[in-house]
């Protein structure tokens, strides 16, 4: 089948397959109104097209284009694995393979990159937040869910794979070969940015981070610290418990976050007042980049009064995915729970809105382009280093708060 004839009737089949499941949710009060009738419906759809469309079908093809439609109408973290790639699936999951440090989710109906962990081979490469990848190896992320797009982008450490990557502001997608490699995130580091104010920069929550974190602010306390910044922009990659965890250690009463579903029971993660171990004023920094466990980790403190967010609306990561098994050898990965702040706010559908917004107006990288594609370099001028109007602000509200305190 010709290549446009079967994107199109992939997307035919997908659009009747959102409609089924649109037509379910609204519930119709009599059987024959009911999921079973758009059931009988897409079923004579695809009878339609086999008998009438304009060569044979592969309805192999359709459905499961269908199903991965089905799927990401959800949401882009619920995901359908054929059996084939369920197979590489558990492969991927019990070798723990390399890749190349990106935090990924799908926008557009394409694979847009979160973050890419500092120091590995994407952010090496000049990858960032925001910038979507087209295609892997050849094979447009179109129609791959996102599990199969992170298994393909693992492998053998030291084994190379091409992507074409769209920028914002760049016309054609451009290539780029990465080599893979196992990648973790960077420690927490620390120091003292003015005189009684020190600073964290957290990149992502791995296991354990929570206890970095405390040894780190300890250490800037007994140097002097009055006052915490607390970065976590770009903080995409980890583990929810930790970013729990990295919270208890600033609050000491109230809820953290909780979690729930249709059918999922709520839980509570409340703070454990032996645990908040730092007690000084703080501000914490988000981006665009900053998700998941980073998002519980600032709304927490937002939202308990514990201390002002300031930055950029964050991404939008907060859910939890069953697998569930098919007859067939196939898979779903369903998201059946979502955190949520401790006012409500589902993090997945809102994200963490700062209560001081300030944009990051770091300039775009351009270090990922192949060298024939590199524009001119302008002659040498000395240049200023670029402010970093997000710390700035932390520094400058952390500032202000001392102020008013005194002042009371």
């Amino acid at each position: 089948m010709h290549s446009r004839v079967k994107v199109g009737v992939v997307l035919f089949s997908t659009l009747l397959v959102i409609l089924m499941l649109i037509g379910g949710l609204l519930g119709k009060s009599t059987a024959s109104d009911g999921p079973y009738r758009q059931l009988a419906v897409y079923s004579e759809v695809l009878s339609r097209i086999r008998s009438d469309y304009v060569e044979e079908p592969d309805l192999k093809s359709v459905t499961v284009g269908a199903l991965h439609g089905l799927l990401e109408s959800l949401d882009p973290f619920s995901s359908y694995l054929s059996p084939e790639q369920y197979a590489r699936y558990q492969k991927r999951k019990t070798q723990g393979n390399a890749d190349l440090g990106l935090v990924l989710s799908k926008r557009f109906g394409y694979v847009a990159i979160i973050s890419a962990i500092p120091g590995g081979p994407a952010a090496r490469g000049g990858l960032q937040g925001g910038d979507i990848i087209e295609a892997i190896d050849g094979d447009s992320t179109r129609e791959m869910s996102l599990e199969e797009v992170k298994t393909v982008l693992a492998g053998k450490p030291g084994s190379s794979v091409t992507l074409s990557v769209v920028r914002v502001r760049r016309g054609e997608p451009q290539k780029m070969v990465l080599k893979r490699e196992v990648v973790a995130a960077p420690p927490v580091t620390r120091k003292m940015v003015e005189a009684g104010i020190g600073y964290l920069n957290i990149d992502g929550f791995p296991q354990g981070r929570a206890r970095e974190i405390a040894a780190h602010a300890q250490q800037l306390l007994n140097a002097g610290a009055e006052r915490l910044v607390l970065d976590a922009r770009g903080a995409a990659e980890g583990e929810i418990a930790e970013g729990i965890a990295a919270a208890n250690l600033f609050i000491d009463h109230g809820l953290i976050t909780y979690l729930q579903g249709q059918k999922y029971p709520r839980q509570n993660f409340p703070a454990d007042p032996a645990l908040a171990t730092v007690r000084v004023p703080v501000v914490v920094l988000v981006n665009r980049a900053t998700a998941g466990a980073g998002e519980i980790f600032a709304s927490a403190i937002l939202e308990n009064g514990r201390g002002d967010v300031v930055g950029e609306k964050t991404y939008g990561v907060g859910s939890v995915q069953k697998l569930i098994p098919l007859d067939d050898g196939s898979a779903l990965l369903l998201s059946v729970a979502k955190y949520y702040t401790p006012g409500g706010k589902a993090i997945q559908d809102t994200g963490v809105t700062p209560n001081v917004a300030v944009t990051d107006t770091e300039p775009e990288e351009v270090a990922a382009l192949p060298e024939e594609q590199q524009p001119e370099p302008p002659p040498a001028q000395p240049q200023a280093p670029r402010e970093d109007s997000i710390l700035k602000k932390g520094i400058e509200v952390l500032k202000n708060a001392a102020q008013k305190r005194a002042a009371a």
